[in-house]
């Protein structure tokens, strides 16, 4: 009975290794599509938000699925209900990366000197997605640390291009509209960071029992 319970613990750190590469999948085609204004790739990443919300439902019924059918111990509940608590910031991930999409969609923005930092912030939330992922499916608690101390690199990049845009507005109030567009962007990838310590959070309370440290 425990080896078939180990092996469905084991699916489920797999489906949630699948959905954390959709999240990124969503994040770098919005980013990429910023970067190019290429308007297919900003669709394709709405379509991967629903790919997403698909696998929350999946996972959901699975860790539902865990707690029902079988009598986990302190650990494994521990890992479950962290689970389910990832796949929400997940799934928010999912929504923000199409927020940002629908911007780029709308928006008919102005290519700033200050973009190259929002693709630095996207790549900076990529990588906090792919391991606080990555630290659950192995139990790694430093690794999930530093995921949550990595946030501060996309606060302070928020800041700096926030600052920038005000400027960039002061001395170019015609192409004001474009700026606040771009603003917003970088809010939600500010946004995509905090999911993502969230996530990196529950991974540490998987494992020790304590969170928000």
């Amino acid at each position: 009975m425990r080896s078939k319970f180990d092996e469905q613990l084991a699916q489920l750190s797999r489906e949630l290794a699948a959905m954390g590469a959709l999240c990124e999948q969503a994040i770098a085609a919005a980013a990429k599509a910023l970067l190019t204004r290429d308007l297919t790739l900003a669709e394709a990443a709405i379509q991967t938000e629903e790919e997403i919300d698909r696998k929350e439902r999946d996972i959901e019924a699975l860790c539902l699925k865990l707690l029902l059918q079988q009598q986990p111990v302190a650990r494994d509940l521990r890992q479950i209900s962290a689970a389910l608590k990832m796949i929400t910031d997940m799934e928010r991930i999912g929504d923000q990366a199409a927020d940002i999409s629908e911007i780029i969609s709308m928006a008919g923005i102005s290519h700033l000197e200050d973009i190259a930092q929002i693709g630095d912030m996207a790549r900076a939330t990529i990588k906090m997605v792919t391991e606080s992922v990555d630290a659950y499916g192995s139990g790694d608690t430093a690794l999930a640390q530093a995921v949550i101390d990595y946030d501060d690199v996309v606060d302070d990049l928020f800041l700096k291009i926030r600052d920038a845009l005000i400027a960039f507005i002061a001395a170019h109030p015609e192409q004001g509209q474009s700026a606040v567009d771009l603003l917003m962007i970088a809010k939600y990838f500010e946004r995509i960071g905090d999911h993502a310590e969230n996530i990196a959070e529950w991974v540490v309370f998987s494992v020790t029992g304590i969170h928000g440290t």
